[in-house]
């Protein structure tokens, strides 16, 4: 898994939180979770915004990621996503700009037009029209973070002379995402403002298909509108647990993965009203997928980068894997995948360890002559220590450790 660009190591986090606990508990142990994969060496961590469902409890990603930027050094913190069409722009454009500030440039800025129709349905929302929305709000967003004034109108939001009061950290504008899943608006959106892209469901079945024609239009747009996109800002997402083995892996997923199927059925998922079992659970995430999510690692680090070199190889190249962040396992063994990705597939992404294989290789084709030299050098020393003693006639003689330490005795 080499590349001249590494592939990022990123967590999404929606987050999925099972409502027979206590939901404090849960938030502060989403805050650990940011601590925890910063000291891994993570790249990322993007947080969602959801208002309905139950699950998903984290209503202001900005909210959270405030909180977490005091308690983490160096991972990167973006919105995963913020529902623009919840939203009046200006408002945005302001929490964002001093977040970003309050990050020191941390931050990063996912957009979307809102997933969950209950929330649209609660805030009066068409949900036919919630794309189109979104696009109005980037239209006017993306002057306001670069500090420009503007007048628009529109029928959900109108702009007089607006203006960020507070000149943005990052120069020219804060890095930019935007949500996809298998309809065309998020790649069209990407490539028309030259912002990256967020593919939440890069492993279903459609989804997944998809990849070469999600960047396909993105560069087509960005042709049209003399935008510049890069691949290295394209992020997929991967539901996984890891584990030593898969069979262990299988067995922490027991824990909880029959709640997450129960949430998707409650929201209208009908496919998931015949998985009854943990078995026919496992089966379904790893070979169908559950709903958007999309198909699930459950086992090892190698089928770990098994799934992600598909990804590489269909997608044409990308720049950051999202773990997708569950409750599926218990909290120690959720942990522990995470560290396993951190040993064993991070490394890898990154081709960290090239230089050490390199170093041993190389002693290994010239250890003839390295140790040959070493030993040679040794022989010498033993010999010279030896014609002292000879010479005082005392001292401690080293000639029985001669072979051993020079190796002329080996067989």
């Amino acid at each position: 898994m080499t590349s001249d660009s590494p592939i990022r190591s990123g967590v999404f986090l929606a987050p999925y939180h099972a409502d027979d606990q206590n939901p404090t508990l849960q938030i502060r142990r989403d805050l650990d979770l940011a601590e925890h994969l910063d000291r891994l060496g993570y790249d990322e961590l993007w947080v969602g915004e959801h208002h309905s469902a139950s699950f998903e409890t984290i209503a202001s990603p900005e909210i959270f990621i405030a909180a977490a930027a005091e308690r983490t050094r160096r991972i990167r913190l973006g919105t995963g996503v913020v529902s623009l069409p919840y939203h009046n722009p200006l408002m945005v454009a302001d929490r964002i700009t001093q977040l970003e500030h309050q990050t020191q440039g941390r931050l990063m800025f996912g957009v979307g037009p809102g997933q969950l129709p209950s929330d649209a349905h609660m805030l009066g929302i068409d949900v036919g029209r919630q794309r189109e929305m979104m696009n109005e709000s980037l239209e006017v967003l993306i002057p306001l973070l670069r500090g420009e004034a503007v007048t628009h109108k529109t029928d959900w939001f109108d702009l007089r002379d607006a203006r960020v009061q507070l000149a943005g950290y990052s120069h020219p504008i804060i890095e930019m995402a935007v949500a996809s899943a298998v309809s065309p608006s998020g790649p069209r959106a990407a490539g028309k403002h030259g912002i990256g892209m967020l593919s939440f469901a890069a492993t279903s079945s459609t989804g997944f298909d998809l990849l070469p024609a999600h960047w396909d239009v993105c560069e087509q747009l960005a042709d049209e509108y003399g935008q510049h996109v890069d691949r290295r800002n394209w992020r997929l997402a991967v539901p996984m647990h890891l584990a030593e083995t898969r069979e262990q892996a299988y067995a922490d997923v027991r824990h909880g993965i029959l709640k997450l199927v129960r949430y998707f059925e409650k929201l209208g998922s009908e496919e998931m009203r015949s998985v009854r079992t943990v078995e026919a659970a496992i089966e379904h995430w790893t070979e169908h997928g559950l709903s958007l999510l999309g198909r699930a690692v459950i086992g090892t680090p190698d089928d770990a980068i098994e799934r992600i070199e598909a990804l590489q190889k269909q997608s044409g190249g990308f720049g950051t894997i999202m773990l997708l962040a569950h409750d599926c396992a218990d909290p120690s063994a959720t942990l522990h995948s995470y560290d396993l990705f951190a040993n064993y597939v991070m490394s890898g992404l990154r081709n960290s360890n090239r230089h050490r294989h390199e170093s041993l290789d190389w002693f290994q084709e010239n250890s003839g002559t390295i140790v040959g030299d070493l030993r040679r050098a040794i022989g010498k020393t033993v010999e010279a220590h030896e014609e002292e003693r000879r010479a005082r006639g005392s001292g401690v003689s080293w000639g029985d450790a001669r072979d051993l330490l020079t190796g002329e005795n080996e067989s």
